[in-house]
């Protein structure tokens, strides 16, 4: 490069700089240091404690192979549908409940529920999910894990 093009380089970096340029730099300036001013000490101490606290629970989470297993399963497919499905139960059986009168209570109650099929179907998820884990609970505690 000669000295010529060097020279020719460096003018059109300064002409590239507009003076919009020098106005937003200020008005940068202007908004750090208003937010600086907004922070009382309490506020920065408070922050600074709930980053702290932050930064401890997720060491503890990381540390905890139980959940870190949870999690690694909850990135199946299969479970995510299942997580899905779960939270639309939940919203429907919310409704539902907010609308329906209240239970007459008594054997015969307690009978046209247990004769609904989807009341069958929802005990028949929970002694399955119950099942599995008695299983896998046993196994743990004879492996001694």
């Amino acid at each position: 490069m000669t000295s010529e093009t060097s020279s020719q380089a460096a003018s059109d970096t300064v002409t590239s700089f507009r003076p919009d340029d020098l106005h937003q730099l200020a008005e940068l300036g202007t908004l750090v240091a208003a937010a600086r001013d907004a922070l009382s000490d309490d506020m920065v101490a408070r922050a600074a404690g709930a980053f702290s606290e932050g930064v401890m629970l997720l060491d503890r989470l990381t540390r905890n192979d139980g959940l870190v297993h949870l999690l690694q399963e909850m990135d199946r497919p299969e479970n995510q549908l299942f997580l899905i499905s779960m939270s639309n139960a939940f919203t429907a059986a919310s409704r539902d409940l907010a609308t329906a009168p209240p239970a007459s209570g008594g054997v015969g109650g307690l009978l046209k529920l247990l004769s609904d099929p989807g009341t069958q179907e929802g005990l028949r998820l929970v002694a399955l999910i119950a099942a599995r884990l008695s299983d896998s609970m046993r196994e743990i505690h004879h492996r001694g894990g």
